[in-house]
């Protein structure tokens, strides 16, 4: 196995040739169910072809990539992410994955490297929520499970449903509202997704790469409101008043004073308010805000921490509406199911690394990733996390290309040795 080498240029290729065609100042778009993804998709698609491998593709549009083994009869491996982004974002959340899954195939042809069981390299569809609001779209239509009511949802930039964008691609929404699928859990030996690292922890540790043993789950408020009272500035007491503003603001601090709570104890969570804004079309300077609206998104990798959380919300908006003499319309709720890695994944990945003499950590995804729908169906599962400069979902996402490569060999060696 000392000839599983990784090539770097051509890690380096595919994302210029990603980076060519996306590339949306200040970062790089590639919309789920849109050009960007689709152009990145045939990319992927004719690279994998030209590497000798079989390509099929789902209802949905889920390309995968697949390497014929020794004993064509066993479960395969499967590797692989996802390419679409955020608006604006960069060219590595995803693409790392699935790039970094062809390079590990391309590294076992060229040593001459037949593993026993095939490998496939998965390319899922719409991991990126921003574009329809509903998770993990893609990886849950390939094994029949999204609900066919998300095929009506509207996509953020076009207002466009699901359905429509994928009959635009010639695939056929119809069928997965049947619940048609390709994959099936039964038939998936194991599943292992290469990502940046979406936070600071292995950069600032200088470890180039991270093993992940859980992945968040969440619940979230996308269209949340508070309502009260317009009134003059200056002319409400502050007991007469209905103040929106003043009302988010107390449920704010008091949600942060949980998340206090929940830290000095030890519970993972995280609660971000990313969207907050009084109605342009009625606030001003000098009258009391009647209406805010926000967005709530809260992840725990414990499922009763989530719930410890949904139940204080609960009642801190019923104590927040008494005080201040208001009304929270919190909206459609939205959420995930935490995962559970596979520990004799990590452990098996851990033994390569010591073998190769990699640093490594173990590390919990505060984020939400398409691992979480293939540990969800019993497919043992995790991820390698590789080192990032610079953060996700900005332009400025950062990662070496040498830190990939050891991603990539720790793929290449667990694929040909197991």
């Amino acid at each position: 196995m000392t000839g599983l080498a990784i090539d770097p240029d051509f890690c380096a290729g595919l994302f210029a040739e990603l980076l060519a065609f996306s590339q949306d100042a200040p970062g790089v778009t590639r919309a789920a169910y849109g050009a960007g993804e689709e152009r990145a998709h045939a990319l992927m698609r004719a690279t994998g072809l030209a590497l000798g491998l079989t390509a099929e593709t789902d209802a949905a549009g889920n390309l995968f990539l697949t390497m014929a083994g020794r004993e064509p009869a066993l479960a395969p491996w499967m590797v692989g992410s996802h390419v679409d982004t955020v608006p604006h974002g960069g060219n590595f959340d995803g693409a790392a994955g699935v790039i970094g899954g062809l390079a590990a195939v391309e590294a076992l042809r060229r040593a001459g490297v037949v593993p026993a069981r095939p490998v496939t390299v998965a390319v899922f569809r719409a991991e990126e929520s921003v574009w329809f609001p509903d998770s993990y779209v893609g990886s849950r239509a390939a094994f029949g499970l999204l609900p066919p009511e998300v095929l009506d949802l509207p996509r953020a930039d076009t207002g466009r449903s699901l359905r429509d964008h994928m009959a635009d691609l010639g695939l056929r929404p119809e069928a997965v509202a049947r619940g048609e699928r390709l994959l099936d859990p039964a038939r998936i030996h194991g599943f292992v997704e290469m990502h940046i690292e979406q936070g600071p922890a292995l950069e600032a540790a200088g470890i180039p790469v991270g093993f992940v043993t859980a992945i968040s789950g969440s619940f979230r408020y996308r269209k949340a409101a508070c309502f009260g009272r317009y009134g003059h500035s200056g002319a409400v007491a502050r007991s007469e008043r209905s103040d929106a503003v003043f009302a988010l603001a107390d449920l704010i601090t008091g949600l942060d004073a949980l998340w206090g709570t929940l830290e000095a104890e030890g519970c993972p969570a995280t609660i971000t308010l990313g969207e907050v804004g009084t109605d342009p079309v009625q606030h001003a300077f000098a009258k009391i805000p009647g209406e805010v609206r926000f967005c709530l998104d809260v992840r725990s990798t414990e499922p009763a921490v989530l719930d410890w959380i949904e139940a204080a919300l609960a009642e801190r908006v019923a104590a927040v509406e008494a005080a201040r003499s208001v009304r929270f319309v919190l909206g459609e709720r939205t959420g995930s199911t935490p995962a559970r890695m596979s520990a004799a994944l990590v452990e098996a990945l851990s033994g390569h690394a010591h073998r190769l003499g990699m640093p490594f950590r173990t590390m919990a995804s505060g984020a939400g990733h398409d691992t979480a729908t293939l540990a969800g169906q019993g497919v043992p599962s995790t991820m390698i996390f590789i080192r990032n400069q610079n953060g996700s979902h900005n332009p400025d996402e950062a990662m070496r290309i040498e830190d990939l490569c050891a991603a990539a060999t720790l793929v290449a060696h667990l694929v040909a040795e197991a």
